[in-house]
């Protein structure tokens, strides 16, 4: 109950007092890059998740073995509620169940295996000790499809395959053959997951099949779709479902439901006499936006294909579901180059919140949400990839060449894209930092990684594209470190792998652990430092030993807007 209520509140939209409301299904987007589209050699997938009110804490789940004839509960955890504290679980996670609240128990049952991986989980399962990983993009459904009485979301898909698969392959089988048998829905409509391990990239996309279903009509209790993306491209959904056409003739880049076109059939969503051919995104979830159309509220499929393939020169006018749904990169892309594609706010663009009035007299691209509402109208405003509202991103780095536990990465960034810092987590780690659990919106913790990010980022909206400059320095240094030290970090834990793998584990943890724990003190400092050299609107720095105060000026734009609108007058 609580959790719907939660949701009811997320979703009123049509309220004048509804601050930091956004659309269901226009909160995370997703990135993917086959290993040949990557200059490395390793898939890519990366997710911004753009809740704004949603957990945004890390927990590392431990391997774990079961006996005989044991049963894994199935648990339906809201997207939007909070997972236990460290406190409430009281230690280190030793049972699957330590990391649900008892009232999330469906009063399902399926049987369990003998042994689980161990992985590490925010929102959703994101990277296990085989490699596998996942990210996530809500991506909408029709209304009438929606199942709010089915017991399995979207989150609890995502630890299943976490806790069993080695392979993106079977992780989509796993989580398909789940939601039918038990009916997928609940909290959650449409949801697409970005599905990867150091082979291949999968896009899994999942619908609902409406209230009506039930276990004992026989009929699959979801129906979904899953597309390869292929080696050499790159693949975006942002909030939108991606695959269209599918070719079930072709198993090594297409997989779906045995229902996927007869359903849309029944429901009146396809005519199969039409002789069209049966398209996934418009049976299920028919959007025809495009950036201009939508004045930029829905650009980041056009800005995110036009970043990576600006040779194409795709059309800002062509509707979102007409793209393709990969491209061939102009250049190979880089870990680097997602963690820029993340913080972009058009810039330079016609969609550039930050390039006028709106971003106020610095720039700032984050001011206004996704419309405004003035004298009962609404206005579409832009709606960028980074967002200051992000609980976290995460990219999913994944390396054949390397031994599981150390070929994985995930690079984890917490808060807005622009004003933090990712950090790297191996998937063989054993442990991960204490400050990355702790925490929440509505209160200050100092001992939370979160919120020494989200201290920079609250300082830094004061002059935005002053104080930026000062960010983006500790990022390149950051970010920069650990991004250098990776291939010398690789090849120490490789070497004592070779010897005492347990040993190559608690040298990568102690890396990892003691990386962030760096740069969640650096972050604290910059925004001390932000604080003391910024303060009243100046600048304080430090020249040969000597103090010195300069005003930030404001631009002359922003000075004629005010002689206009204050009617102000020369002095004599």
């Amino acid at each position: 109950i609580i959790a719907f209520n939660i949701n009811l509140v997320l979703f009123a939209n049509n309220s004048d007092d509804c601050i930091g409301c956004c659309e269901p299904d226009d909160m995370c987007t997703v990135m993917m890059a086959g290993k040949d589209a990557t200059l490395d050699g390793s898939t890519l997938t990366l997710q911004t998740a753009d809740c704004g009110i949603c957990d945004f804490t890390f927990r590392f789940v431990p391997a774990m073995d079961f006996e005989e004839g044991a049963m894994r509960k199935i648990y339906a955890k809201s997207q939007y509620a909070a997972w236990p504290t460290p406190e409430e679980v009281g230690g280190p996670i030793e049972n699957i169940e330590d990391i649900y609240h008892e009232e999330w128990y469906t009063g399902i049952e399926t049987p369990q295996v003998e042994h689980t991986y161990s992985y590490i989980h925010a929102v959703f399962g994101n990277i296990n000790e085989k490699q596998l990983g996942i990210n996530e993009s809500t991506i909408g459904c029709r209304s009438e499809i929606r199942n709010p009485n089915a017991q399995i979301c979207i989150t609890e898909l995502t630890m299943l395959a976490m806790e069993r698969c080695d392979t993106a392959r079977e992780a989509v089988q796993l989580m398909g053959e789940i939601a039918e048998k038990y009916g997928y829905g609940g909290h959650d409509s449409g949801e697409m997951l970005a599905v990867s391990d150091p082979e291949e990239v999968w896009a899994f996309e999942i619908m609902p099949v409406g209230p009506l279903w039930t276990p004992e009509s026989g009929k699959p209790g979801a129906v979904w779709a899953a597309q390869r993306v292929s080696d050499d491209e790159v693949s975006f959904c942002p909030n939108e479902s991606r695959i269209a056409e599918i070719d079930l003739d072709d198993p090594d880049n297409f997989m779906a439901s045995s229902n996927v076109i007869t359903f849309a059939v029944e429901q009146g969503f396809y005519d199969s006499a039409s002789g069209e051919p049966f398209r996934f995104n418009l049976a299920y979830s028919p959007k025809t936006d495009s950036a201009i159309s939508s004045r930029g509220s829905r650009a980041r499929m056009w800005r995110l294909f036009d970043l990576v393939a600006p040779s194409k020169e795709f059309s800002a006018e062509l509707p979102n579901n007409e793209y393709p749904f990969s491209v061939k990169p102009d250049q190979k892309i880089t870990v680097q180059d997602f963690m820029i594609m993340s913080r972009d706010n058009y810039e330079g663009t016609q969609f550039a919140p930050g390039e006028g009035v709106s971003g106020g007299p610095f720039g700032n691209p984050r001011y206004y949400g996704y419309y405004i509402r003035l004298d009962e109208k609404d206005y579409s405003y832009p709606r960028t990839i980074s967002k200051n509202t992000a609980e976290y991103t995460t990219i999913v780095q994944l390396r054949n060449w390397l031994p599981d536990e150390i070929g994985g990465i995930l690079w984890i960034a917490l808060g807005g894209q622009d004003t933090s810092c990712y950090m790297p987590l191996y998937a063989g780690v054993n442990d991960i930092p204490e400050s990355f659990a702790l925490g929440n919106h509505w209160e200050m913790n100092r001992d939370s990684a979160r919120k020494a990010m989200d201290y920079v980022d609250f300082h830094t909206a004061v002059a935005y594209n002053v104080m930026i400059e000062d960010v983006k320095a500790a990022q390149f240094k950051w970010e920069g470190n650990a991004l250098t030290k990776t291939s010398a970090v690789d090849l120490k834990a490789y070497d004592l792998y070779l010897q005492a793998p347990v040993q190559a584990k608690q040298y990568l943890t102690d890396y990892c652990i003691d990386n962030a724990n760096q740069v969640v003190d650096a972050w604290w400092q910059l925004g001390d430092d932000l604080f003391v050299k910024y303060n009243h609107f100046r600048i304080y720095t430090m020249e040969d030993g000597e103090g010195k105060a300069g005003r930030i000026n404001l631009p002359e734009w922003y000075q004629r807007l005010i002689i206009e609108k204050d009617n102000l007058t020369p002095i004599e």
